[in-house]
């Protein structure tokens, strides 16, 4: 049995609805094994770019089916 992967995905949006990335901020971090690592990857970088309201990361699950291809 394949384990779920996961990433942290974001960057800066073109404004605080954060619908828009910027083009050529965007940041793909990953594959992680576990959520807790994921979580410790988000935590740094969210912390990283707080003062910066529109810079937004979150961590998305790789749904198993992708692995299995």
């Amino acid at each position: 049995m394949q384990q779920a992967r996961f990433w942290v995905i974001g960057g800066e949006y073109t404004s605080t609805e954060f619908e828009t990335l910027i083009r050529g901020t965007e940041r793909l971090v990953g594959p992680f094994e576990s959520k807790g690592d994921a979580e410790r990857t988000w935590r740094y970088l969210s912390e990283d770019h707080r003062p910066q309201a529109q810079v937004r990361f979150t961590i998305a699950q790789e749904p198993l089916s992708a692995l299995a291809l």
